[in-house]
């Protein structure tokens, strides 16, 4: 189904190839010092941890922080206002992104330390792909994602599995360990807890058996542990090699809702069903359509 929409004034359609589209000069050049912006503001936060640097320059810190917040809001504005549908692009995943990115710091007026969350912005960091015109990437990347989804199913029963397992091991140890003088497994949430770290092959080490049985039992969840990592990986190794790789992919985003990932030769969104521009060119494995 298309939707009818209201086309673009030419300000907003203007707009909408800076900011969206990095085929241009305008774009790519927009693109890149948003890159820039991203990768400053994370290190600023980062650097905002480091004590004696935080003590020293903490007033720089939190105006450089401010300044790049501030930045990206108006680039959020500026995005709704460029597409055609903003609540499409809103609710996408590249909007909630946006949104999510500038949310902590003004959050950390009413909550200290919640500023830190804003090292989510190194998510945006996903449309490196888009604006270098690394097409083949994202192809590969609906490849795993189509795989991942694919193999849900088959995940879910095995991480049922794998609690139902954990639960009983650690119920065991347990008791074969509980009422040892001095022993770590103190309760069953304990000895669980113990049963997925060794599982896992973690070991961290902070609870240990000390009888012959549990020491038995133990070597025996580490060997487990080995099949067991062993088994996602071939669910999602088998689901992506049964995944088509013919359909190109390209860098071509909805001017409607801003999403990306459609066919090379689609001519309509096949999120919102809106008519795709080709006024841009657009690239696919590093070359043009």
């Amino acid at each position: 189904m298309t939707y009818k929409v209201k086309p673009l004034s030419p300000w907003r359609e203007k707009l909408y190839e800076i900011i969206f589209e990095a085929d241009t000069r305008l774009g790519k050049l927009f693109d890149i010092w948003l890159l820039v912006f991203i990768l400053c503001s994370v290190l600023v936060v980062m650097l905002e941890t480091v004590s004696y640097i935080e003590i020293r320059f903490r007033t720089l810190l939190k105006v450089v922080e401010w300044f790049f917040t501030i930045a990206f809001t108006i680039e959020y504005i500026l995005r709704l206002l460029s597409v055609r549908r903003p609540m499409a692009y809103a609710t996408s995943f590249f909007g909630i992104i946006d949104l999510i990115a500038i949310i902590p710091t003004y959050l950390s007026l009413i909550l200290a330390g919640t500023h830190y969350l804003v090292v989510i912005r190194a998510l945006r960091l996903l449309r490196i792909f888009r604006i270098f015109k690394l097409g083949h990437f994202l192809n590969e990347g609906a490849v795993i994602t189509s795989a991942l989804r694919a193999s849900r199913a088959k995940i879910t029963v095995f991480l049922v599995f794998i609690l139902l397992m954990v639960t009983i091991i650690g119920s065991v140890m347990y008791l074969v360990e509980g009422g040892q003088e001095g022993t770590t497994f103190t309760s069953i949430p304990r000895s669980i807890y113990w049963a997925i770290v060794t599982l896992t092959t973690v070991g961290y080490g902070d609870i240990a058996p000390t009888t012959p049985f549990g020491q038995f039992l133990a070597a025996l969840v580490m060997i487990m542990g080995y099949g067991v990592i062993a088994v996602p990986t071939g669910i999602v190794t088998s689901e992506m090699a049964n995944q088509k790789k013919d359909d190109l992919i390209s860098t071509q985003s909805c001017p409607s809702c801003a999403r990306e990932g459609h066919d090379a030769d689609a001519g309509y969104c096949k999120y919102c069903g809106e008519e795709l521009n080709h006024y841009t060119e657009s690239y696919v494995f590093g070359g043009r359509l």
